[in-house]
């Protein structure tokens, strides 16, 4: 197979791949996330109800990012794993289904999300402030497409080590959402309309730049050729082992954030929303070393699994996590120390100026969930780039849908410790459901070392 540089690093040292491949990753999520902090910062200066709704709608904004980022995945590891075996043609053909995919999954969430959108608002909790998050809502579900195809043609450039072209467009869309942010909400006065509508904006830019290189300029290493393409009902099949999966891991985490928004409700009201809603924002930044070294390694994973290079899997496994665990020590360490200042740029305004010091409060908290991160965000993304997705959707069932649920559900309510007893339990969740993640690959890669030992497979 012809390679270019971008396919030897990828098919070289795992530790520099995932060095190379996760430092864009994480720059250009720290730009989505800071963007989202930045929606927050804007629309707390509406009030406390118009930042509640948008707490309401982001689980089910979440949804969408989650199809896009799962059917990203399962592309990138099918792409990943014919390009480790040395066959580009498969690899072509792989990355055109992806995109065809893409579409599909987008008109049909379109449709479903704008049709049933305000009873599931209500269902959610909603009821209080259900104009604010219908205006939201509306906007933002009408532009599926944008918000989710980007992250699937990303996937692909990633799978090909491209990772500028995987990052720059997203990274794009999120400055072109802070810049259009005050600009909609406040000087146009379109308020939480204009928040959501800067929010569409900035993928569908991004997505054109992508086609643009795709179709145009044409000098990508996957080609996306249609008289080359070569319909196979196997290859959607293979990009949604690993795809769908992947997504309703996103589904549960915002069925997740459903609930704790509901149980916070009932124990304090929309104020306790509205500062969930702006706490755990800032604390998925802290995440985001960890997620940008986990999603570089289902690339990595990929490769090495389509090479039968079962040792470099272990390499990267084990990689992943040590580099992501110093980095979430030190997030941790930051949070907690200026959690006080950071609470503060939530009080600009006279009917925000209530949410700091409670901002502030869960930050020193939660912050500990960070340092839970690295060994379940690697181990689920190894899973699905050797494309075992099922897998890495059942240990994040367990981990956030049973453990969580639960212990927020037993310390908030049986044990009587309402809005603490929730985040400490999703603490204790949390951390043991990672651990256990990362047990699971380290026990499926010692596997697949044995067996490839009997059978003569080279690991290194």
């Amino acid at each position: 197979m012809e390679k270019n540089s971008n396919i030897e690093m990828i098919t070289g040292d795992p530790k520099k791949a995932i060095n190379k491949l996760s430092l864009p990753i994480i720059a250009s999520m720290f730009l989505i996330f800071a963007n989202n902090i930045i929606d927050s910062i804007w629309v707390a200066g509406l009030g406390a109800e118009p930042l509640a709704a948008m707490g309401y709608v982001t689980p089910l904004f979440m949804i969408i990012v989650g199809f896009g980022n799962g059917i990203g995945a399962g592309g990138n590891s099918l792409i990943s794993r014919y390009i480790g075996a040395e066959d580009r043609q498969s690899a072509n053909n792989a990355a055109i289904h992806n995109l065809i995919l893409s579409v599909i999954v987008s008109i049909f969430i379109t449709i479903i999300f704008l049709t049933f959108l305000e009873p599931l608002l209500n269902l959610m909790g909603a009821s209080s402030v259900i104009n604010y998050a219908m205006d939201y809502a509306v906007i933002v579900f009408s532009c599926t497409i944008a918000l989710l195809m980007p992250p699937i043609v990303g996937g692909a450039f990633r799978a090909e080590g491209d990772i500028k072209r995987a990052t720059v467009p997203i990274a794009l869309a999120a400055i072109i959402n802070m810049i259009l942010d005050p600009i909609f909400i406040y000087t146009l006065g379109m308020g939480v309309k204009g928040a959501a509508l800067a929010t569409a904006l900035g993928p569908f830019i991004s997505l054109l730049l992508m086609f643009y290189w795709i179709f145009v300029k044409k000098d990508t290493y996957l080609s996306y050729d249609f008289k080359d393409f070569t319909n196979d009902l196997g290859m959607y099949k293979d990009i949604l082992v690993v795809g769908i999966p992947a997504s309703l891991e996103q589904l549960i985490l915002s069925v997740l954030t459903i609930f704790v928004n509901y149980m916070l409700t009932i124990v304090s009201g929309p104020v306790s929303v509205a500062v969930y809603t702006a706490g755990w924002r800032i604390v998925n930044i802290g995440m985001l070393p960890a997620i940008g070294i986990g999603t570089a390694a289902i690339s990595v994973a990929g490769v090495a699994f389509g090479a039968r290079k079962y040792e470099n899997l272990r390499i990267t496994a084990r990689y992943a996590v040590k580099v992501a665990l110093i980095a979430s020590v030190i997030v941790c360490i930051f949070l907690y120390v200026f959690a006080n200042q950071i609470a503060f740029i939530f009080s600009y305004s006279e009917s925000s100026a209530q949410l700091a010091p409670l901002i502030a409060s869960f930050l020193q908290i939660m912050c500990f969930f960070i340092l839970y991160v690295p060994f379940g965000a690697s181990a689920g993304n190894v899973f699905q780039g050797v494309g075992k997705g099922t897998i890495s959707f059942m240990l994040t069932a367990f981990r956030e849908f049973i453990l969580v649920l639960i212990f927020a559900y037993l310390l908030g309510f049986v044990f009587n410790m309402g809005e603490f007893g929730i985040y400490c339990g999703m603490l204790l969740g949390g951390g043991i459901g990672s651990l256990i993640c990362y047990a699971c690959i380290e026990l499926y890669i010692n596997k697949l070392i044995k067996e490839g030992d009997r059978n003569g497979i080279v690991n290194g």
